[in-house]
């Protein structure tokens, strides 16, 4: 039993070392122009999606509903004013050709896929805390309020809905 404890044991400091050496050594490629085995992108899909309904319990504020449509007029504005757009689109304007270039590539919020399968609270979480190695910011560490994010948050899950004229008329200075 000893030995078969002390070959485990070589075998995972030995992997461990072997790892270690694989990426810190610069052999792991970080080059956003290289896609990630799909393994990989889904283990961390599955861990990102886990960890955000798992912490996504905050509750919009009971002055503020997220139906209302000044909620979502005022989501707009700030969706707008925060610079989503570039990244993600909004009715009637494209994400910036940059985008293109991301990997992971930010989801397309004008798609009713995407945003269906987020609930308010998720979107409010992802918003407020960005996520990592993805290019989304943090909101928070930017200075903006709860009440802002959680109308940023309604009108996301408003968006696939809105049309082009409304978000013109609504984001205009």
């Amino acid at each position: 039993m000893k030995l078969l404890l002390s070959l485990i044991g070589a075998l995972a400091l030995i992997v461990a070392l072997a790892s270690a050496a694989y990426f810190f050594g610069g052999f792991y490629n970080v080059a956003a122009s290289e896609h990630d085995p799909d393994i990989l992108v889904s283990a961390l899909r599955n861990v990102r999606n886990d960890w955000i309904s798992r912490h996504a319990t905050d509750t919009p504020p009971a002055n503020l509903k997220l139906d209302d449509p000044e909620t979502v007029k005022a989501g707009a504005r700030a969706f707008a004013a925060r610079g989503c757009p570039f990244c993600h689109g909004a009715p009637g304007v494209d994400y910036a050709k940059l985008t293109e270039g991301m990997n992971p590539g930010p989801p397309d919020l004008k798609t009713e896929d995407e945003v269906k399968a987020l609930k308010a609270a998720e979107v409010f979480w992802i918003v407020k805390n960005g996520i990592r190695m993805t290019g989304m910011p943090a909101a928070s560490g930017g200075g903006v309020s709860d009440p802002e994010i959680w109308q940023i948050a309604a009108f996301v899950k408003k968006l696939p809905e809105i049309s082009d004229d409304d978000f013109k008329a609504w984001t205009a200075k």
